[in-house]
């Protein structure tokens, strides 16, 4: 207990703390999404989710000295923008439609 404590005193940063902060983003993320109806927060905590990927990769890639994981994550942040486009416009679209941002309105739009 006494190299923990003296370690954090140091600000040495480990592993296991960018991975429990990656987790409890993504956590708070998935929580959010299961329990909201609002489209516009479902679609941020889609994104805390997709940031939380992010940094675990970006974590074990500077854990392991690899530069692949940080290569990695400029393709999830172009996939997630692409995905933000996307689905900004398909909010605008329902919104316009039944002038709610309520996810159930999305069964509307099939067929």
């Amino acid at each position: 207990m006494h190299l923990l404590a003296d370690s954090m005193v140091m600000g040495q940063v480990t592993l296991a703390h960018y991975l429990l902060l990656s987790a409890g983003l993504f956590a708070i993320g998935m929580i959010g999404f299961l329990t909201r109806r609002n489209l516009i927060i479902m679609f941020l905590c889609t994104e805390m989710m997709f940031q939380a990927a992010g940094l675990a990769l970006i974590a074990f890639s500077r854990y392991h000295m690899n530069h692949t994981g940080e290569v990695f994550v400029i393709f999830v942040l172009t996939i997630a923008a692409a995905e933000a486009a996307l689905a900004l416009a398909l909010v605008v679209l329902c919104f316009k439609r039944r002038e709610s941002l309520d996810a159930s309105a999305w069964s509307e739009l099939r067929g």
